[in-house]
């Protein structure tokens, strides 16, 4: 498991580098979907499932993070780049999503 703590450090670590720091995405050597103002993280099942197994050109980050990790990585996204989804994602959830 990797030890970086909070939402804004996983996201920074884990995500920027492909979804960019302002989650708003990017197209070269492929496709990284913005995450700013994106309708598909109203449901907080949706990022859980991608976080935890990949899709895609996304890794898997399930066997890399814990359950608080995923949790609050998710809440930041859905929370910040113009997402206004309040409900914060618990640990819980995302054990049930595994």
């Amino acid at each position: 498991m990797l030890t970086m703590q909070g939402g804004e450090a996983v996201y920074n670590n884990l995500c920027a580098a492909c979804h960019m720091r302002d989650a708003k995405g990017a197209a070269g050597a492929g496709v990284y979907p913005a995450l700013a103002g994106d309708r598909r993280l109203a449901a907080a099942a949706y990022p859980i499932r991608l976080v935890i197994h990949g899709q895609k050109g996304m890794p898997a980050f399930g066997s890399l993070l814990a359950n608080d990790q995923i949790a609050a990585v998710v809440t930041y996204v859905r929370t910040h780049f113009a997402n206004a989804y309040a409900a914060p994602v618990t640990a819980a959830e995302v054990q049930a999503m595994r």
